[in-house]
């Protein structure tokens, strides 16, 4: 990438959007981001940003916003939370890919484009990493938004946009606030291991994560999926057991079986709901600690030479030391 090449980011004031955006300012690029009005962007303060105020749910402001972009990076979405509607989660994550995607396409010169998707749309894999040729098989809200955006992302490819799909899973690192919520419930010993830990995840570290998608936009074939993810599979219990250690806390010792922490979890939704404040335990959490989500990156290895540096050990550690650091622990 040369110096000064200009690179347009969605979603720069969420946690990979903003590590995108100090990758790419560190590699010289001219960084336009999106902002809302009630965006947070003072983590990005120290990072050169010419920042234009749209959602990208709102077509006509996108209208030649795009011009003059090389790149577009598109990390922009919502999340799923318990009592958040399935049309919210589809109208920023699918119609707003649309929306995105349209107004690269309507560019004179079109850009190359990154659409960040999630392996979550393939739903539990079972214990065999699955590849990109494995079918979609969303099993929440938000998975299907992100199989919509996906599918959506795809067709502006077939039509002749020069885009390239990217599928990270697990991210974990410094500026996380999500992960963070497991280190402190680690720390404070109130997590607890469901079905024993006995289930796999992959976690991948931000860095990794962010080199591997600047290689997917740099080498990969346009229309092309690539799974972004850690070195390899790991039971929570081995995850858990890891942050605590390097938390210098003792791993958790108890452990209830799915069918009953998905019981506790609707019962505490239902409360959340009746209070107005988030629960401490939803069935989503219990279905991500009790599902196997696995993935294979030996496309990306092969085709763009994506091959992740950070082991668990040394993730967790980097990232607890940056917490602790910010005082986020």
């Amino acid at each position: 990438m040369g110096a000064g090449m200009r690179v347009f980011v969605t979603g720069a004031t969420g946690f990979l959007g903003g590590a995108f955006a100090r990758a790419l300012a560190r590699q010289g690029a001219e960084i336009h981001a999106l902002f809302r009005k009630a965006s947070d962007r003072g983590s990005l303060e120290d990072v050169r940003i010419a920042w234009h105020e749209c959602d990208i749910t709102d077509a006509k402001g996108l209208s030649g916003l795009f011009d003059g972009a090389q790149w577009i990076i598109h990390a922009a979405g919502l999340l799923g939370r318990p009592g958040l509607p399935e049309s919210v989660l589809h109208s920023v994550n699918a119609d707003g890919t649309a929306n995105v995607m349209a107004a690269a396409f309507a560019t004179g010169a079109k850009p190359r484009v990154l659409h960040v998707s999630s392996p979550g749309i393939l739903g539990p894999t079972g214990p065999e990493p699955a590849t990109e040729k494995a079918p979609l098989a969303p099993t929440n809200a938000y998975e299907r938004s992100k199989a919509a955006a996906e599918t959506i992302a795809l067709t502006f490819a077939a039509k002749g946009l020069p885009m390239v799909v990217a599928r990270p899973g697990f991210i974990y690192g410094p500026g996380d606030r999500q992960v963070l919520r497991l280190f402190r419930a680690i720390r404070d010993g109130r997590f607890f291991y469901i079905d024993a830990g006995r289930h796999l995840c992959q976690p991948t570290f931000v860095a990794d994560a962010i080199d591997g998608m600047l290689a997917c936009l740099r080498r990969g074939s346009n229309g092309g999926v690539y799974n972004i993810a850690g070195p390899r599979p790991v039971t929570f219990r081995e995850l858990v057991k890891t942050i605590a250690d390097a938390l210098g806390v003792r791993p958790p010792r108890w452990s209830l079986p799915r069918p009953l922490a998905t019981l506790a979890a609707t019962g505490l939704e239902a409360f959340g709901y009746a209070i107005s404040r988030p629960p401490p335990l939803a069935r989503s959490s219990v279905d991500f600690f009790s599902d196997d989500r696995v993935v294979s990156w030996q496309k990306a290895y092969r085709e763009i030479g994506y091959d992740p540096a950070y082991d668990l050990a040394a993730g967790v550690t980097a990232t607890v030391t940056w917490y602790r650091e910010h005082g986020w622990l």
